[in-house]
């Protein structure tokens, strides 16, 4: 039987509030398949986007363990997990975080070009032009429109062709019409490099295109069962 991708056991995540320590993620146990798509839900604050965090790196667990691709992602540095997040995963926030003085190539590029990639701009054209933007990818993020923007986004979170794909909210800042043509690029991306995808939102129509529903309610599983996804 292949491993699983990702493989949380009793995973917690603890931050020091005002008001002392927060239990954000309690006692998480999980497991997602290569090749998987799961929708993370959950009314505001239930610790998705955390879970999200956590499974990606950009959050360490302080209690139990979360493994992503047989590495311990508990037991790496940040020099190391920056490491990983680069080499492995393609992440896709809602807020955009392109580079403002960068045009949408050089976004697209130059993370390419600090991986090593001697085709790195050859490579972020290419990307550009699936996302629709060959003919704007010199223009800076100031002068694209918000779903022109995230699509600049998917374009450098999928150029290196990650084996994981995390997107959290990625149609938040977005009208209905673009955000639409944002979920069907991300799913057309995942399927086009069979990455493994996890997504965070607030839609439950939109998790029902990933193969798995999961629930998150006050930092737990939800003990109501997982949703079957729907075509």
């Amino acid at each position: 039987m292949t491993a699983p991708i990702f493989s949380l056991s009793n995973a917690a995540l603890r931050l020091n509030g005002n008001a002392g320590p927060v239990d954000i993620l309690r006692g998480i146990s999980l497991e997602v398949a290569a090749g998987e798509s799961i929708g993370l839900i959950g009314p505001s604050g239930s610790g998705k986007s955390s879970l999200l965090m956590v499974m990606g790196g950009l959050e360490q667990a302080t209690g139990g363990s979360v493994h992503a691709m047989g590495e311990d992602l508990t037991a790496m540095d940040e020099d190391a997990l920056a490491r990983f997040r680069r080499d492995r995963m393609g992440i896709v926030f809602q807020s955009f975080h392109l580079i403002p003085t960068m045009t949408a190539l050089e976004n697209v590029a130059t993370p390419l070009e600090i991986a090593g990639h001697a085709d790195a701009y050859s490579r972020a054209a290419a990307a550009l032009e699936v996302v629709g933007l060959g003919p704007r990818a010199g223009h800076y993020p100031a002068q694209l429109s918000g779903g022109e923007q995230q699509r600049v986004a998917l374009a450098r979170a999928t150029a290196p062709r990650p084996a994981i794909l995390l997107a959290d909210e990625p149609t938040g800042n977005l009208d209905s019409a673009n955000g639409s043509a944002i979920m069907d690029l991300l799913f057309d991306l995942r399927d086009q490099h069979g990455a493994t995808l996890v997504l965070v939102t607030h839609s439950d129509t939109l998790a029902a295109r990933c193969d798995r529903v999961i629930a998150l309610r006050d930092g737990q599983l939800d003990s109501a069962p997982e949703k079957a996804a729907t075509a």
